[in-house]
């Protein structure tokens, strides 16, 4: 059995965004998805969630003092 990192209760859950959720985070965010911050597609927990250079990753960080903070990453 292999265990996966998104298993790990210090990882925070990464998703792939669809193609129409993203565009419509840019439009609300007012950017383009190079305006982003980066995270590369060699990183561990971006191979286990399939994604690919040009995604956006939405990472969702649970927090006692802060409740639900939610981040996302282009993929390069």
């Amino acid at each position: 059995m292999k265990i996966k990192l998104q298993d790990h209760i210090l990882v925070p859950k990464h998703e792939v965004l669809s193609k129409e959720e993203a565009e419509e985070l840019l439009k609300v965010l007012g950017i383009k998805k190079e305006q982003l911050p980066k995270i590369k597609s060699n990183d561990p927990i971006v191979k286990e969630i399939g994604a690919k250079p040009g995604d956006i990753v939405k990472i969702t960080r649970e927090s006692l003092t802060a409740g639900k903070s939610i981040f996302y990453r282009l993929v390069i």
